[in-house]
């Protein structure tokens, strides 16, 4: 077994969560953000789960990433099929998991350098 070490400085790391919010770099968000190891982009979309548009998702399509965590909020709940289904074909894991989830698995993704954006949605 090799170990390396890793660097995580610089890196865009959630540092806390909650019901309601999350840190990125102890910097607290409570609106829809994207997350990527490089930027923030607050205010990704106004919606929620169920008021996701096409638009909102090709702006995740947009990112250049290999892996998108799409965050649901308190619960897991799944956008409309017809949202997800350009995904696969681009080449982009899309996963879907509650917030805590996703907020969890992108640190793990972002600290192994792996191409990853984490998309919050907010209750």
């Amino acid at each position: 077994m090799k170990l390396h070490t890793t660097s995580t400085a610089g890196l865009n790391l959630f540092t806390a969560y909650g019901d309601d919010y999350v840190a990125v770099n102890h910097e607290k968000h409570e609106k829809n953000l994207i997350v990527l190891p490089e930027s923030l982009r607050p205010g990704w979309s106004t919606a929620n789960v169920a008021t996701l548009q096409e638009s909102d998702m090709q702006q995740l399509l947009d990112l250049g990433v290999e892996v998108i965590l799409l965050g649901t909020g308190k619960r897991l709940r799944f956008p409309a099929p017809a949202l997800m289904r350009p995904f696969a074909p681009a080449g982009i894991g899309l996963e879907v998991m509650d917030l805590q989830a996703a907020c969890r698995t992108y640190n793990i993704l972002a600290s192994e350098g792996r191409k990853v954006a984490a998309a919050l949605l907010f209750d």
